[in-house]
């Protein structure tokens, strides 16, 4: 088995390009109305909303709230600095959580935190 997720939005170019930009994510399907792609063994697709073709469970846009992305990497530090020197605003500072996590925020634009996440071990 693998787990996957999609997003249906409006903005796929612009959430191709931020996940593309930060992370080098791979394009591994790429149209007008939907973008596939992979990090690691992982996969995230963007899906434009409305399509009658889909069900219409999978039709409407999503909303900006209730959702995050965790990326796992190495150092945290160097990932935070490296993020921030793209000017890329940063929506929680880099820190060290009481569970062992080292992360910072930032936000993709459909309005999604997305967590990168360094586990410490305690």
């Amino acid at each position: 088995m693998k787990l996957w997720s999609g997003i249906i939005t409006e903005k796929i170019e612009e959430s191709k390009v931020f996940y593309r930009r930060l992370f080098n994510c791979e394009v591994i399907y790429n149209s007008d109305w939907f973008v596939l792609l992979r990090l690691g063994q992982s996969e995230l697709g963007f899906m434009q909303p409305n399509l009658e073709a889909q069900a219409p469970i999978f039709r409407p846009s999503f909303s900006g709230k209730g959702v995050w992305i965790t990326i796992d990497v190495e150092d945290a530090n160097a990932e935070y600095q490296r993020i921030a020197a793209m000017g890329i605003p940063i929506e929680v500072e880099l820190r060290d959580e009481p569970w062992g996590d080292r992360h910072f925020v930032v936000v993709d634009p459909n309005g999604i935190g997305v967590d990168i996440v360094q586990h410490q071990l305690t």
